[in-house]
C-alpha cells in the first residue's frame, strides 16, 4: 500500500498540491493561484505547519509546478495523483502511460481549459519522479452511475454511439467525498437523497441518491451547467449562429467567449472573485449586484430541477471556496428555494468559517450542510487502490511464471 501520495491538482487558473502521508496523519499542501497575473503566488504549509508564501509574478502552470515541486525535493512519495477533469472514455482512475497521456491529449477538446494544464503536471512529475507510479484520477467517473435519460441529449443517436456525445459531468471527486462526508455527519452514510453545491471559478451541483450520482449540471464538457467565474454556463445553443451571422465571429472566438470572458467576470465586468464582486455590491456597483443573483438564481434552479432524480430529499451540501466561504451567497441562494421546506439558521450560518463542516439550518425540513471539500484526500484513496491492484496483478503473474514448465 502506497504509505505518502503526493496529489496533483491542476485547475484553470490555479494548482493545489498536497503530499499525504498516511502514518503520520498530515499533509505538506500549497496552493499556486492567479496564475498569469502579477499577484500569482504560492500559499501553503510545510512539515511543523510552518507556513509558505511566496510571490512568482506572471508565472503560467509550468513554473508554478516548478517552484512548488521543488519544496518537495526532500520528500519521497509512493506514488503521485493527478486530478484530471476530462477522460474521454476513460470511466475510472487509471495507471499513467503513454496511452493514458494520449487519451488525455484527445479529450482536451472536452476540456480546453483543464486538460492541457494536466498534461504539464504530468509531464513535470513524471521529471522529477521518473520511478514513481503515477495515476489520473478523473473527474468524470463519479458520474457513471447517472441513468441514461440523465445522460443523454436528445440528438441523433450516432453522435452518441459514433461519436460519445453524452452529458458525462465532472468534479466527481468533490462531489463524491463531500456527499459521503456529509451523509456520514447527517447519520446515514451513503443512503438518501442529497443535492451537493460545489461552488468555485469552476461550479456544478449534483444528485446523489445512496452514495451513487443520478444526475449533475455539467455535461459533454465542464462549460454546461451554472454560472461559474468565466464560464457562462447554459446558453441557448443558437447563440453560436447567432454571434456567427451578425457580428462574424469563428468557433474559436465564441467558445474563448463562453469559457474564459463569461460568468461573473463578464456579467459584472470587473472580476471573476465572488469576494470582490461581493465587496464591489455592497460599495453600489449594480453590474456585481445583478452578476450574484444571477448566480444563486441559477444555482438555485438548477438544484431544484435535480431534486427530480432523487426519491426523496434529505437535505444539501455546499463545498468548494464559494460555498464553504460564503455565508451571503449561502443564504442569497436558499431564499430561491422556499417550496422545498428548507429553513436557514442566520446564525449557525454566519458563525461557519473557512475549514469547518457543520449543519446550518434550523432542525425543520432538509438539512443543509457545510462541508469544506477534499479531493485530494479522495484522490489518494483512488491512487492507492491502483497501485494496490497493479501489486496483486504483478505478483500474480510473477506466481505464474514461476509455476510454468520451462
Amino acid at each position: 500500500m502506497s504509505k505518502s501520495v503526493l496529489v496533483i491538482n491542476c485547475g484553470s487558473s490555479s494548482i493545489k498540491f498536497a503530499l499525504l502521508l498516511e502514518e503520520q496523519n498530515f499533509r505538506i499542501h500549497g496552493l499556486a493561484e492567479n496564475l498569469g497575473t502579477e499577484n500569482a503566488r504560492i500559499k501553503g504549509v510545510t512539515v511543523g505547519n510552518e507556513p509558505v508564501d511566496i510571490h512568482i509574478p506572471f508565472a503560467d502552470h509550468k513554473k508554478a509546478l516548478e517552484v512548488g515541486l521543488e519544496r518537495l525535493a526532500n520528500y519521497r512519495p509512493d506514488a503521485i495523483g493527478h486530478r484530471v477533469v476530462h477522460g474521454g472514455s476513460l470511466t475510472k482512475a487509471e495507471l499513467i502511460n503513454d496511452e493514458i497521456i494520449e487519451k488525455i491529449r484527445e479529450a482536451t477538446p472536452l476540456a480546453p481549459l483543464h486538460n492541457p494544464a494536466h498534461l504539464i503536471g504530468i509531464e513535470a512529475t513524471k521529471r522529477l519522479f521518473p520511478e514513481l507510479p503515477q495515476v489520473a484520477v478523473f473527474d468524470t467517473a463519479f458520474h457513471q452511475t447517472m441513468p441514461a435519460h440523465a445522460y443523454r441529449y436528445a440528438l441523433p443517436k450516432f453522435l452518441y454511439t459514433a461519436h460519445g456525445v453524452r452529458r458525462y459531468g465532472f468534479h466527481g471527486t468533490s462531489h463524491a467525498y463531500v456527499s459521503e462526508r456529509g451523509s456520514e455527519l447527517a447519520g446515514s452514510f451513503k443512503q438518501g437523497g442529497w443535492l451537493t453545491a460545489h461552488l468555485g471559478n469552476g461550479s456544478s451541483t449534483c444528485a446523489v441518491w445512496n452514495g451513487k450520482s443520478v444526475d449533475t449540471s455539467m455535461g459533454l464538457t465542464p462549460l454546461e451547467g451554472i454560472v461559474m467565474g468565466t464560464r457562462s454556463g447554459d446558453v441557448d445553443p443558437s447563440l453560436h449562429s447567432f454571434l456567427a451571422k451578425n457580428l462574424g465571429w469563428d468557433i474559436y472566438k465564441i467558445d474563448k467567449m463562453l469559457n474564459s470572458q463569461s460568468g461573473l467576470l463578464g456579467l459584472s465586468d470587473l472580476s471573476n472573485d465572488m469576494r470582490t464582486l461581493i465587496e464591489a455590491s455592497e460599495q453600489g456597483n449594480e453590474d456585481a449586484a445583478l452578476a450574484i443573483e444571477v448566480f444563486c438564481y441559477r444555482l438555485a434552479k438548477s438544484l431544484a430541477a435535480l431534486s427530480c432524480g432523487l426519491p426523496r430529499l434529505n437535505g444539501l451540501f455546499f463545498t468548494g471556496g464559494i460555498g464553504e466561504n460564503s455565508a451571503y451567497i449561502r443564504e442569497k441562494t436558499m431564499t430561491y428555494l422556499p417550496h422545498f421546506g428548507f429553513s436557514l439558521d442566520k446564525n449557525a450560518n454566519n458563525e461557519l468559517k473557512r475549514g469547518t463542516e457543520g449543519r446550518i439550518d434550523s432542525g425543520t425540513g432538509p438539512q443543509i450542510w457545510v462541508v469544506p471539500t477534499d479531493e485530494e484526500g479522495r484522490i489518494a484513496r483512488e491512487v492507492q487502490s491502483v497501485v494496490e491492484l497493479e501489486v496483486e496483478r504483478n505478483t500474480a503473474k510473477k506466481s505464474q511464471a514461476e509455476v510454468m514448465p520451462a
